[in-house]
């Protein structure tokens, strides 16, 4: 082990969740989510991921014709055993029904217990977004539902939907997310149906239950496919909404039936019903 580490501080000014994956997609192993920022740590020269972000700031605001800030402070420091200190400041979670802790950690009794280790991917439960779909998930999804999860990241919300008996398919645009899910789908000991390089548009089916925790803008441009991918008095889960932006989304999916409304902090997430 060398002597020192390079630290990356990343703190983006919006669209935090689309920072955190596209740091991913660069090749980091591993990122710490803290108070709004991201933290890269590496043995290795960061500057190119550094580089990296600052460009994909420029090329974000121009797609979204906003400005999106970025600041970044890049140190060295000691090399003490960070590893095992990210471990221990991860702490286990109970979401309704649910129990999500890390490898580390034992199974809790009379919960379902889903292992995700947060050094492999995003999407471990903490989230505001994740925990109110995990809370929707539990109290909707029955065995045998079908439920599409768009936007799957860690696959956190399928393998719930999984551990509670569905038959799930779920796809990412980011080819890591995949590849993460699948991991956590044989580390939770439970099968996926379909997954793909993807989004809604390549759904070949209806579901009972489609499930997308992303982001307001997002969520706006992909909706005639989320839509058309529920079956009639299916459900849809909105989630990675911030509050600011939940009167474009109620407008866009005027056509569904609102259920429940939950808010945490400034997130919001959406169970709506197809059918009024």
């Amino acid at each position: 082990m060398l002597e020192t580490y390079n630290e990356l501080l990343v703190t983006p000014s919006k669209y935090f969740q689309l920072f955190c994956d596209f740091i991913l997609e660069l090749g980091v192993d591993a990122i710490e989510e803290q108070n709004g920022s991201i933290i890269v740590r590496s043995e290795e020269d960061l500057s190119e991921i550094k580089f990296g972000v600052e460009e994909f700031a420029k090329k974000l605001s121009n797609a979204v014709s906003e400005k999106v800030d970025v600041s970044q402070i890049l140190t060295q420091k000691e090399n003490i055993d960070w590893i095992e200190k990210y471990k221990n400041s991860i702490q286990p979670v109970e979401i309704g029904k649910f129990y999500i802790h890390p490898t580390w950690e034992d199974d809790k009794e009379k919960f379902i217990n889903i292992l995700i280790d947060p050094a492999l991917s995003f999407g471990t439960g903490h989230h505001e977004s994740t925990s109110s779909c995990l809370e929707i998930i539990g109290d909707i999804v029955k065995e045998k539902d079908t439920v599409l999860d768009v936007g799957c990241g860690s696959g956190i919300l399928s393998i719930a939907a999984a551990k509670l008996g569905a038959l799930v398919d779920l796809c990412d645009t980011d080819p890591l997310s995949v590849k993460s899910a699948k991991k956590n789908f044989e580390l939770n000991h439970v099968a996926h149906n379909n997954i793909w390089e993807g989004s809604a548009n390549f759904a070949q089916e209806k579901y009972d239950t489609v499930i997308a925790n992303i982001v307001a803008d997002v969520l706006v441009m992909i909706s005639g496919d989320l839509k058309k991918a529920v079956k009639q008095n299916g459900n849809l889960i909105l989630s990675g909404i911030l509050d600011k932006y939940l009167d474009k989304i109620l407008l866009k999916y005027n056509d569904f039936q609102i259920m429940k409304n939950i808010k945490k902090g400034e997130w919001i997430t959406l169970h709506l019903k197809k059918g009024k």
